[in-house]
């Protein structure tokens, strides 16, 4: 990459980090968003989101588990349907086009999320009170990992949305259960496509660190119950644009 290249996937990973970490995720489709929008192939593409994914997701783990908001009760079925499936799809090697279109349908749903949690999603349920059904929560988990393989993303754009909808979980104790899950599927997809043919970029170190720069500042805000609407709406553009493009492409 060039050096200004650099520069502005270092300025997008710190606002997508920033924003993503205040619902408890880590950021992979929209690194992949930016990552896209720059013309970034495939191979580098998604072990650089699932890097990025693992050491943002840990950060996120500590600050939300520290406040209280994590359920192992929560997460375990997600788990238990989602890991071997993240392996497997980490371990298939994609063709340009049919990652690009792949990737592309993520970014399109995510963006539809991001609009969904910007415009309103009253969840009238308490933090303290969880309700994951354990047989429906290990098939969603498993068509969520095998996603989150394919693509290199964490899987918590899925995720996230399903405990909310189906008021398994309130908004925080969801961030608190997505967090967990996506370092757990980022790391199973980023070891088992360890075999296939891809690069991680040398620039890594100078990205990682802004995206943890804006893991720090996402999570406080997010904590601090920040007013995320007009946030969230910028992002589902630009990941709109970006999943527009890549389907065009693939």
């Amino acid at each position: 990459m060039e050096l200004q290249e650099v520069i502005i996937l270092c300025a997008l990973f710190f606002l997508v980090a920033t924003l993503y970490t205040t619902v408890g995720h880590a950021g992979a489709s929209g690194y992949l968003a930016m990552m896209g929008l720059i013309g970034l192939a495939p191979a580098v593409m998604r072990p650089t989101a699932l890097l990025l994914n693992i050491l943002v997701a840990a950060f996120t783990v500590y600050r939300f588990r520290q406040a209280r908001y994590f359920s192992w009760r929560g997460l375990w079925p997600f788990l238990l349907g989602s890991v071997p499936f993240a392996a497997l799809g980490g371990m298939q090697n994609l063709a340009p086009g049919n990652y690009y279109a792949a990737v592309g349908v993520v970014l399109l749903l995510s963006a539809l999320y991001m609009i969904w949690r910007a415009l309103g999603s009253r969840i009238a349920m308490e933090e303290s009170v969880v309700r994951v059904k354990r047989l429906p929560a290990i098939f969603i988990g498993a068509l969520v990992g095998l996603l989150s393989g394919l693509t290199g993303t964490g899987g918590g754009i899925f995720l996230s949305p399903t405990l909310l909808m189906l008021n398994w979980a309130g908004p925080k104790t969801t961030a608190g259960i997505s967090a967990p899950f996506i370092l757990v599927n980022s790391t199973t997809a980023l070891i088992a496509g360890a075999a296939t043919v891809q690069s991680i970029p040398p620039e890594m170190p100078w990205l990682a660190a802004t995206a943890l720069a804006g893991a720090l500042l996402g999570t406080w805000l997010g904590l601090q119950r920040l007013q995320q609407k007009g946030l969230l709406l910028t992002l589902a553009i630009v990941m709109s644009l970006a999943g527009v493009k890549l389907l065009l492409i693939a």
